[in-house]
């Protein structure tokens, strides 16, 4: 009998933390963040990570489990991910996977297959001078599909595509076995409008709390500037600036320009995912009742139980 799971996705700012909080507090439950930034311990501000408070005394799993100087892969959430599911529902616990980064949950999910593709030191050294819109474009024609997707910025995630295009021809795609998991798959949005003035008004407030401190803390910690800009989006941008190649005027438009981007190809990634129930941040109650209603055919991992 597949292991139920309750999967919160949506672009960025639209407040999936907030609600997996609040049903995670409804349904006895413990949240998995899927974030591909927020598995690395420092990058706090920048990546919007929930805080201690925001938590309301919910366990979260998947936060600060990497160095940023190491590359968190999508294998590496698939496997951490999948014990900690584990671990929740041996304590009779409710797992909840919320987060942004759609190929992690798809992986987890088995909705893709992982590539057997090793590293290639040879033609990853062939391609370190290229730059990532060169990248984008020989991936665009080898596979539209993942280019469709991908960071079209981020030069390591390019560079990854384009080793197993080569080796495969392509991305994996779905696999034909049966499911791992029993998702429900639930989804927050906002009209453009609406999010863009969300992500403005939360880019305003990051850059209050110290994200730029944040920043250059990492890099005096030892944190690059050459994989400050891989970790993409804020620290792209602020490794820009620190290294003067920018204004902190040119680097805040830039950014938003960015993000707004982002939380573009974060909807078209879901788009091809028919399962996913869509509501606006404001139908708190009616996805609960959605849960709700799913969760009375498994009583013994739900039930009624409410905090």
């Amino acid at each position: 009998m597949a292991q139920k799971l309750l999967v919160i996705v949506g672009p960025t700012s639209s407040g999936k933390s907030a609600l997996a909080v609040e049903l995670a507090r409804k349904f006895s439950g413990e949240v998995i963040s899927a974030d591909s930034r927020q598995v690395y311990r420092g990058l706090n501000i920048g990546t919007g990570k929930i805080t201690a408070r925001e938590m309301r005394g919910v366990r979260h799993h998947l936060l600060d489990v990497a160095s940023p100087k190491q590359v968190f892969t999508a294998h590496d959430f698939m496997m951490k991910a999948r014990g900690a599911i584990s671990s929740i529902s041996r304590r009779d616990r409710f797992p909840i996977v919320a987060g942004g980064t759609g190929f992690y949950i798809d992986a987890l999910l088995d909705r893709v297959i992982l590539p057997d593709v090793p590293a290639d030191p040879a033609f990853r050294r062939l391609h370190e001078d290229a730059s990532a819109a060169e990248l984008f474009r020989i991936l665009r024609k080898i596979d539209h599909d993942r280019a469709g997707t991908i960071d079209p910025h981020n030069k390591p995630r390019l560079i990854r595509a384009l080793e197993i295009a080569r080796a495969l021809g392509k991305a994996p795609r779905t696999p034909e076995d049966g499911p791992l998991y029993e998702a429900l798959w639930i989804g927050l949005d906002l009209p453009k409008e609406e999010l863009d003035k969300k992500i403005d008004a939360r880019l305003k407030t990051r850059m209050k709390q110290g994200m730029l401190a944040e920043a250059r803390r990492l890099h005096a910690g030892g944190l690059s500037y050459a994989r400050m800009e891989a970790l993409g989006l804020e620290y792209r941008s602020m490794a820009r600036l620190l290294q003067k190649k920018v204004t902190r005027e040119q680097m805040t438009d830039e950014l938003s320009r960015a993000i707004k981007q982002y939380a573009k190809r974060q909807r078209t990634y879901w788009q091809r995912n028919k399962e996913i129930r869509w509501f606006s941040p404001n139908d708190a109650a009616a996805v609960e009742e959605v849960v709700r209603a799913w969760a009375t055919n498994s009583p013994d991992i739900l039930g009624a139980r409410t905090l």
